[in-house]
């Protein structure tokens, strides 16, 4: 549960889940639920906004999700140099602005969305964003979720795909462990893969458990040191922005 939002409340508790929610009562309250419904309900109207701002210039959003430090980042860095495409980002954080410094220094328009408390972006916090942007000049806007396997779920910010990153060194349970942040993937990466060797990871595993989870997604490994591997990604999205035209 986000404390500062509720927003993993998405439709009524069943009966087990009920009895198992005693830390916060006022949580559990009907009337707490129907704010909670009602914010959910305004921020989907404003993420339809959003995608129409993006729509009118042909211009797809991709959200990024995944668990902090699984190479969002990287990737936007690396992703520049062998795609075809141009992008814009809407990078979410905590605090400080260092991962839309590195993506400056690349020369990626990007802007930084401090959240300060709040563990997931909204669609209001993107809406702004996108103003900063000139989506005239841009294929593709990425949006850099904050770090969480929770909480970015719940809320639509106004893209088109979602795009959730897991890498190796963070184990065989993820999948199993949020299952509602692997069923709003399009595609999911599996990232660091270089990094196989030195992990007791066992990739085809988790694939079948994914696979079990969403039969039709679209899995792709990353390793930002191996060129292949990001222009599979890309030809990925340049056939989602084909498909768009």
């Amino acid at each position: 549960m986000c404390q500062d939002c509720g927003c993993s409340i998405l439709d009524e508790p069943t009966k087990d889940e009920m009895e198992n929610i005693h830390s916060n009562p006022q949580l559990n309250e009907k009337k707490t639920v129907d704010v909670i419904k009602q914010i959910l309900h305004k921020n989907n109207q404003e993420a339809s906004h959003n995608r129409q701002h993006l729509e009118k210039n042909g211009v797809i959003g991709i959200n990024l999700m995944s668990s902090p430090g699984s190479g969002k980042t990287a990737m936007l860095e690396r992703l520049i140099d062998v795609c075809s495409f141009k992008y814009a980002v809407i990078e979410g954080d905590l605090q400080t602005s260092k991962d839309t410094k590195r993506l400056q220094d690349k020369g990626i328009d990007a802007h930084q969305i401090t959240t300060g408390t709040a563990c997931h972006l909204d669609a209001f916090m993107v809406h702004k964003a996108l103003h900063k942007i000139d989506t005239k000049q841009i294929d593709v806007c990425f949006v850099e979720n904050v770090g969480n396997l929770v909480c970015p779920a719940s809320y639509d910010v106004g893209t088109h795909l979602n795009i959730v990153l897991v890498s190796i060194p963070e184990g065989n349970d993820k999948i199993a462990k949020y299952p509602v942040m692997f069923r709003k993937a399009d595609l999911v990466l599996f990232t660091k893969t270089d990094l196989l060797p030195y992990f007791d990871y066992d990739l085809q595993a988790e694939k079948q458990e994914l696979k079990k989870l969403k039969p039709n997604v679209d899995m792709l490994e990353l390793n930002i040191h191996d060129e292949k591997t990001l222009r599979a990604l890309s030809d990925w999205i340049e056939f989602k922005l084909k498909m768009r035209s």
